[in-house]
């Protein structure tokens, strides 16, 4: 029989869920293409194909290349997909329009102009032509973070001890009463199979007989009353999967830490927007429709959530931690490590760094203009694919992001998975400047038995050189290296927490395993790493964040235990249901909040940030980035929140030292045809002219309405050279001297403005920029 240990190695994953296989090589060209330049995102033009409807979900999931189930894959009910449409303006007012072609609205947001809704894929296209609309993109599946009879019930987690909760509970008389506790995750009670497959253990009604939840049929005073629940999961998808009830466990958790708080649940799994409002709902007063909690936990992330911005649910974390509500969230389980123990998570460079050439294999893809790859060595010599090491069975998620704002994106990027070889797997070409985001997304299963090397390449279709990052989102394993391990020439390597938990109202929650009677020595490898940097400040509307200068945001706060018991969830490991992850972790530090909130009701979200992070215990010689302020301990955390000991601010996580040498990691990182002769340098000395690159700063709307039979419109061009004039080509016309600010008619119809900019020296941007829109005649 499996250990304990060698089994909780590989349940530590924020659901467990195993994935089959879904993409093989010869799909791979079927999944890229041309980009459209409409509104349906290039996945769902590719889904609404008469043929590839027919199709079983998990080849429709092989042909787009996405996950067939699991984080990542396509939210669905039947033949109805969970999608986001976006509009330039008057989201609200179109949702009558919505419903007319077909669509049910899950939610709403007046301040991102966007509406969620559950669509059949065959109405997609008359979704997508409904006026208005900017763009239709999937909603992906979201990330759960996972990888005394009347103190918490009849099955107990090892966290009360290892948190020294009992003598904080028994010394201070706190055992969080009169403080309510929300959750968010993906469903509570609403599972019919366990995690790992059979009959679920457990239901809610039963957890209340063995007072592990509280409700009408707990036997304790006082715990009578139910979780309160806001809103459940919808629609559920009805796949192979389906809900877990991990809410359910996360509850758990809190009861057994503060049994006497009150306990709110709503799904997270609704999407983003749904996500955001959930958690500003919880936080409303019972008398206003809320569940008026004080403490809110989470163990979700969306794949699409920024990197170098808040986004709206980090915005939606800020909003109700300035209202005075502690907020925690799981930090991640993606901190990855080679075998010379390198944290390799993550890549990110200062820059884009234009190689000016392609691999052969991806300048054969139709209409993605592949002359200006990424140059992944910050050196002289020229690397134009990153080698990624994939095991056996194992999805591979690279997650894509560059600097600039939502819904001000002026760079599209495209990224574009080789193998050892150099032929296309699969790739991301999502329209970006549509979408407002920037951002791309490759899922990749090794449907083989064995190791795979495959190389991760990244196109500029148009635009300029931001600064980019990508994280491995591996939920805990999947890679054991990767080509370029350590910061060095400039580029930063390992930082992988991300999204609202890197939020400054947000308290991020690492893990720590369980080990009975010893001092922890380090956290789960698992547990993601920090820092965080942010370039913008927070998306909270349809206009693009100034810029803030750099922010670095110092992540995890603290670390909490993991594994501890359940009475159903998630693995049964030695006849007892073990709970691994930092899904698990958040959970503990909110209930130890909950104490906290009943022993000091005035103290605020940063009191108790700041007691939980400055009295936590040591782990081993970990630092801040790791670890944060270390091991919560209950008793002096309460105690410092009371104003009876002085907490101590941990030290910053600081970003890795990127000056030092670059280094490569030895091994066959694939083959890769040449760059050409002679090789461009990477980053051209100030003294080496180099061609400009060409910005649209000011656009129109993708539908222009007018009541006439033009419309007057107005674009601003700007360049990364001072001093750039421009060229456009209008429609057929050929390309003449324009100026960077441009105000003319266009008649009704569709029309193509093209733009490239000249610098001084006379040269041009090789790569125009291009902007199709529609002039449509109304009333």
């Amino acid at each position: 029989m499996m250990s304990f240990e060698a089994s909780c190695l590989r349940i530590a994953v924020f659901a467990a869920m195993t994935v089959p296989a879904f993409l093989l090589p010869q799909a791979a060209h079927a999944a890229l293409g041309p980009k459209g330049r409409g509104a349906l995102s290039p996945s769902l033009v590719k889904l609404t194909k008469p043929a590839v409807r027919s199709m079983s979900e998990a080849r429709q999931a092989r042909i787009i290349g996405v996950a067939p189930s699991g984080p990542g894959s396509l939210i669905r009910s039947g033949n109805r997909l969970l999608v986001n449409v976006r509009f330039e303006h008057g989201a609200l007012a179109r949702l009558p329009a919505l419903r007319g072609a077909g669509a049910t609205a899950a939610s709403a947001s007046r301040r991102y102009q966007t509406v969620t809704a559950a669509v059949g894929v065959g109405r997609l296209r008359g979704l997508s032509r409904v006026v208005g609309v900017a763009s239709v993109t999937p909603v992906r599946a979201p990330v759960l973070r996972s990888p005394g009879i009347c103190e918490g019930g009849s099955v107990i987690s090892e966290g009360i001890d290892q948190l020294n909760v009992e003598k904080a509970r028994e010394e201070l008389l706190v055992d969080g009463k009169g403080v309510t506790v929300g959750v968010l995750s993906d469903s509570f009670d609403q599972a019919t199979e366990a995690e790992t497959g059979g009959p679920i253990a457990t239901k809610a009604e039963k957890d209340e007989e063995t007072d592990d939840l509280p409700g009408a049929k707990n036997n304790c005073v006082g715990q009578e009353a139910g979780v309160n629940v806001l809103e459940l999961f919808v629609p559920a998808p009805e796949d192979e999967e389906g809900p877990t009830d991990e809410g359910r466990g996360m509850l758990q958790i809190v009861h057994d830490v503060a049994p006497e708080a009150s306990l709110a649940f709503a799904s997270a799994f609704n999407g983003e927007f749904s996500f955001a409002q959930n958690i500003e709902d919880l936080a409303k007063p019972s008398g206003e429709g809320g569940a008026g909690a004080k403490v809110i936990v989470d163990d979700i992330s969306y794949f699409e959530e920024p990197f170098f911005q808040d986004g709206p649910i980090a915005a939606a974390v800020d909003a109700v931690a300035e209202e005075g509500v502690a907020y925690l969230s799981a930090a991640g389980n993606d901190n990855l490590f080679n075998s010379e123990g390198d944290e390799i998570a993550s890549w990110e460079a200062p820059a884009y760094r234009d190689s000016g050439s392609c691999p052969g294999a991806v300048r054969s893809l139709p209409g993605l203009n592949a002359s200006h790859c990424l140059d992944f060595n910050p050196e002289a010599a020229t690397d134009r694919t990153f080698g990624i090491r994939v095991e056996a069975g194992e999805t591979l998620t690279v997650d894509l992001q560059w600097a600039e704002p939502w819904f001000g994106v002026n760079t599209d990027l495209d990224a574009i998975l080789l193998d050892a070889r150099g032929e296309v797997l699969t790739g991301s070409v999502e329209e970006n400047e549509i979408t407002g985001r920037p951002v791309e997304i490759v899922q990749w299963t090794n449907s083989s038995g064995a190791e795979k090397v495959v190389q991760l390449v990244v196109n500029r279709f148009s635009g300029g050189n931001p600064r980019l990052k990508m994280i491995l989102l591996q939920n805990g394993g999947g890679v054991t290296a990767t080509e370029y391990p350590r910061s060095g020439g400039g580029d930063v390597v390992g930082p992988s927490v991300y999204g609202h938990a890197a939020a400054v109202g947000a308290i991020a929650v690492g893990a720590v395993r369980f080990s009975a009677g010893k001092t922890p020595a380090e956290p789960e490898e698992y547990s993601s790493r920090g820092p965080v940097r942010h370039l913008f400040g927070p998306v909270e509307g349809t206009a693009p964040a100034s810029p803030i200068g750099e922010e670095i945001i110092s992540k995890p706060d603290v670390v909490a235990t993991d594994c501890g018991v359940t009475t159903f969830f998630a693995v049964q490991v030695l006849g007892a249901w073990h709970f691994c992850g930092t899904s698990a972790a958040a959970p503990h530090a909110a209930g130890v909040a909950a104490l906290i909130g009943e022993a000091e009701p005035g103290a605020g979200p940063a009191e108790i940030g700041a007691a939980l992070a400055g009295t936590g215990t040591p782990v081993g010689t970990f630092d801040s980035c790791a670890v944060g302020g270390g091991l919560i301990e209950a008793l002096g955390a309460v105690k410092a929140a009371k104003g009876e000991i002085t907490p101590l601010a941990p030290p910053p996580c600081l970003p890795p030292n990127a000056a030092g040498p670059v280094v490569v990691a030895p091994g066959d990182w694939g083959s890769e045809e040449p760059p050409p002769l002679p090789s461009p340098a990477p980053v051209a000395p100030p003294s080496t002219p180099v061609p400009p690159s060409t910005r649209l700063l000011k656009r129109p709307p993708k539908l222009v309405l007018t009541r006439s039979r033009s419309a007057r419109v107005v674009f601003r061009f700007g360049s990364d050279q001072a001093g750039a004039v421009f060229l456009c080509a209008i429609d057929r016309s050929p390309f003449k001297r324009c100026k960077a600010n441009l105000t003319r008619s266009f008649s009704l119809g569709s029309h193509l403005i093209r733009v490239e900019a000249r610098n001084t020296t006379g040269q041009v941007d090789a790569s125009p920029a291009r902007y199709r829109f529609r002039v449509k005649r109304v009333g």
